[in-house]
């Protein structure tokens, strides 16, 4: 019998892409009806002056534009709280985020919030909330979340020291703007770690259980220009096609994951990020081989779909070498590209196992991972990687 399970698609209303994209924001947020936003940006982005230069683009339109710059690396819940008290105290009727999946994630954190009441720990797991979110516009300055355009937003829980994955389709932002302009002063080892997690998010949304037939298309097409496009926008920060490829890979990649959603790699990464507040990307990339070598049994058909997209030559080969060789690239892009060896490079300790382990089988992205996984399983993985 065919697979009854009926599957949605989930992406914003309108997508602008290209150089130049940043300069429409003003004029798409004034036909929302907005009035007074609030730019959710981070510290970094304020103090190079990119958010105040964006804020005066919009403001161009008739927006009022207020910055909040408290957005952290993996941003948690006292972030939303206070973006969504400043959000309160101006009287804004709308959300702006500027920069990379942590920006994006503390904005829709507290439109959520700003929406729905409560605390932003109500909204943990699938589809928890019940009204719409506030107009939310997402300017990307980096290229790998894709969290400008999906519906999952990841914010630590400081209290248990995990990442909460809410998976929302009301925080899904109305609008997404990826102008590669805004990635060219991307430092080479960000380029990197974002690069890799738009692979990430390809690779684990290919053989995902909930994949479909439009995910695939998106996810190969990511892993192509990935492959094609990563090594020189690290190399060169100032290589704009390179720099649009990435772009539209990652957008691609949100595409894929938004609907088709993931794997153990982001589930033990966000303990890994919770945990140890270490960067999300980085814990992908070396994650990634681990993870899908122990996932290779359950479909190795798409594992060679995978080498082939990442420019690997299989002719003739059997199709067990041929999935082996997806594994090989994967590990000799992260190393061209800089990313650590191991999980123990970074701060990772065997003492700590057993408990992210245990959180990473509750993660909701592990529900769609390929190949069914037990404690002592995703332990290994963990251990492998170290």
């Amino acid at each position: 019998m065919a697979n009854q399970k009926v599957y949605g698609f989930f992406m914003p209303t309108v997508n602008l892409m290209g150089v130049g994209a940043v300069n429409e924001a003003g004029p798409r947020i004034k036909a929302l009806g907005c009035n007074k936003s609030l730019l959710v940006t981070d510290k970094g982005l304020s103090k190079m002056g990119v958010a105040e230069e964006i804020a005066n683009i919009i403001g161009q339109a008739g927006v009022e534009v207020s910055i909040f710059d408290g957005a952290e690396p993996n941003p948690t819940d006292l972030n939303v709280e206070a973006g969504l008290k400043q959000y309160r105290e101006l009287g804004c009727d709308s959300i702006i985020s500027l920069g990379g999946g942590s920006s994006h994630d503390c904005a829709k954190g507290i439109g959520l919030v700003a929406s729905n009441g409560g605390t932003i720990h109500d909204y943990e797991g699938v589809d928890m909330s019940k009204e719409p979110m506030i107009p939310l516009v997402a300017i990307n300055t980096t290229a790998g979340t894709a969290s400008e355009m999906t519906r999952f937003c990841i914010i630590t829980d400081t209290s248990r020291k995990i990442k909460m994955a809410i998976v929302d389709k009301h925080t899904t932002p109305l609008i997404s703007i990826n102008d590669p302009i805004l990635t060219v002063k991307m430092p080479a080892g960000l380029t990197a770690a974002t690069g890799m997690d738009a692979l990430t998010h390809a690779i684990e949304a290919y053989v995902s259980t909930d994949a479909t037939p439009i995910t695939d298309a998106c996810a190969l097409q990511t892993i192509r220009l990935v492959s094609q496009n990563l090594r020189a926008a690290v190399a060169n920060g100032e290589d704009i096609d390179a720099r649009n490829n990435m772009c539209y890979a990652q957008f691609l990649g949100g595409m894929a994951f938004n609907n088709a959603s993931l794997g153990y790699v982001h589930a033990i990464a966000h303990q890994l990020g919770g945990f140890y507040n270490l960067p999300h990307g980085v814990c992908n990339a070396v994650l990634l081989p681990h993870v899908e070598r122990f996932n290779l049994i359950a479909k190795p058909e798409r594992f060679v779909d995978i080498a082939i997209a990442l420019g690997e030559n299989v002719s003739g080969l059997p199709t067990r070498a041929a999935a082996e060789i997806a594994l090989t690239a994967i590990e000799t892009l992260a190393k061209d590209v800089g990313i650590p060896g191991s999980l123990t490079e970074l701060g990772v300790k065997e003492e700590d196992i057993p408990l992210l382990a245990e959180n990473a089988m509750r993660d909701a992205c592990s529900f769609t991972n390929p190949r069914k996984a037990t404690l002592d399983d995703v332990q290994g993985m963990i251990r492998a990687a170290l």
